[in-house]
C-alpha cells in the first residue's frame, strides 16, 4: 500500500466529494448550458475544453503552492474572481442585448456569447471561486504529506477534469440539442432572454462565493 501514489481510502473518498461538486449547478454548469444553446455541440464541446484547460492551470498552481499564495495575496485572488464575474456578467448583457435585437429583426442571426467559446469557457474558469476554494480548502486534506505530492496531484487531476468533462458536457449538450429550434424566432428570442439570465446568475454566484 505504502507505495502507491496516493492514500486509496483517501482517493476514494476524494470521488464522492468530486462527483458531488461536478454535478452541483454552478458558474460552470450554467455557462456550459448557456453555450451550448448558443453555439451548439461543438461550441459546448469547445467551451468543456476551455474550462478544463483553466483546471489544469488551477493544478499546476497548486503545485507550485496556490494555497500559500492564497494566503499571502488574498486581494489578488479575490480580484481575479470579481474580474471573472464582472466578464461573465458582461456576456448575459450581450445575451439579452441579442434578443432584443432578435425581436427587432426575426431574421438576424443567432447571437454569439464570444469571439472563442474556448476563451469564454477559459475565463469562467480560471476565475471561478469554486476553484479557488477546491484548491484552497477541498483538496489539501486528501494529500497525503509522507508521499510525493507531484503523483498525487496527477491522480487528482485526472478525476477531477474526467468528471467535469463528463458532467460539463452533459449540461453544454443538452443545451444544445435546443439548438435546432434557433430556427424558429420566437423561441430564439425567448432563449437568448433565458441564455442572458443563466450567465447573469452565473455572475452572481460568483460574487456570492467571494
Amino acid at each position: 500500500m505504502s507505495g502507491l501514489p496516493v492514500d486509496p481510502h483517501l482517493y476514494l473518498t476524494f470521488l464522492g466529494v468530486m462527483a458531488v461538486m461536478a454535478v452541483t449547478p454552478g458558474p460552470a454548469n450554467l455557462f456550459s448550458v448557456a453555450n451550448g444553446v448558443q453555439r451548439g455541440p461543438a461550441g459546448a464541446l469547445a467551451g468543456v475544453i476551455g474550462m478544463n484547460a483553466a483546471t489544469v492551470v488551477w493544478f499546476g498552481a497548486a503545485a507550485l503552492g496556490l494555497g500559500a499564495l492564497v494566503v499571502a495575496f488574498p486581494e489578488a485572488f479575490r480580484l481575479i474572481s470579481i474580474g471573472g464575474a464582472l466578464y461573465v456578467a458582461w456576456l448575459g448583457i450581450n445575451a439579452l442585448r441579442g434578443a432584443f435585437r432578435t425581436a427587432a429583426d426575426p431574421d438576424a442571426p443567432t447571437i454569439r456569447l464570444g469571439r472563442s467559446a474556448l476563451l469564454d469557457g477559459f475565463m469562467v474558469q480560471i476565475a471561478n471561486p469554486k476553484a479557488v476554494l477546491f484548491f484552497t480548502a477541498v483538496l489539501p486534506p486528501f494529500m497525503d504529506v509522507t508521499r510525493p505530492a507531484a503523483p498525487q496531484l496527477a491522480l487528482f487531476a485526472l478525476a477531477t477534469i474526467g468528471m467535469d468533462v463528463i458532467t460539463m458536457s452533459a449540461y453544454g449538450l443538452g443545451g444544445a440539442a435546443l439548438a435546432r429550434r434557433m430556427s424558429e424566432p420566437r423561441f430564439r428570442r425567448g432563449f437568448a432572454v433565458v441564455t442572458g439570465a443563466l450567465l447573469l446568475a452565473a455572475s452572481v454566484l460568483i460574487i456570492s462565493r467571494l
